[in-house]
Formats: C-alpha cells, structure tokens, sequence
C-alpha cells in the first residue's frame, strides 16, 4: 500500500457525512452535501489514479469537477423558487 492509497482510504469515509447531509435536513444542507460528496469524489478518483499509475483517468476527474460544478448551479436554480 502506497501513500497515495493510504490518502484516499482516509478521505472515503468522509462520503458516509456527506451522504447524511444529503439525505437530511433543509434543500440548503442538501445542496452543500452534494458540493461536498463531488469535491471529495474528484479528489478521491485523483488520488486513486495516482496511486494506480493510470494518469489518463485524471481526464474523467476532470470532467466529473466540471459537470458537478454545472449540476450544483442548476440544483440552486430550482432552489431558489423554494425560498
């Protein structure tokens, strides 16, 4: 096990907070624990991609932080009718 694995053993449980914050609580916890999980997702996929030796995966952690980035703005679009 190599230090890039060891890092994103530590980080994936930290999705089990952000799946409680998702499933809980008001439409603006909802929406900071979805943020959350696709930062924290991007960052995991990266670190495994390190420690995998495949850097041409880092093209689909890219395209992950970009349409999550996109989502996150749609899901405030329609919150907003709510408040």
């Amino acid at each position: 096990m190599n230090a890039w694995q060891i890092a994103a053993a530590s980080i994936a449980p930290l999705l089990l907070l952000c799946a409680d914050m998702c499933l809980r609580g008001s439409p603006e916890r909802r929406l900071v624990g979805m943020q959350m999980t696709s930062i924290l997702v991007t960052f995991l996929m990266v670190l495994l991609t390190m420690a995998w030796d495949r850097y041409i995966m880092i093209d689909l952690s890219l395209a992950l932080a970009i349409m999550s980035f996109g989502g996150g703005l749609v899901f405030a679009r329609f919150l907003e009718k709510h408040l």
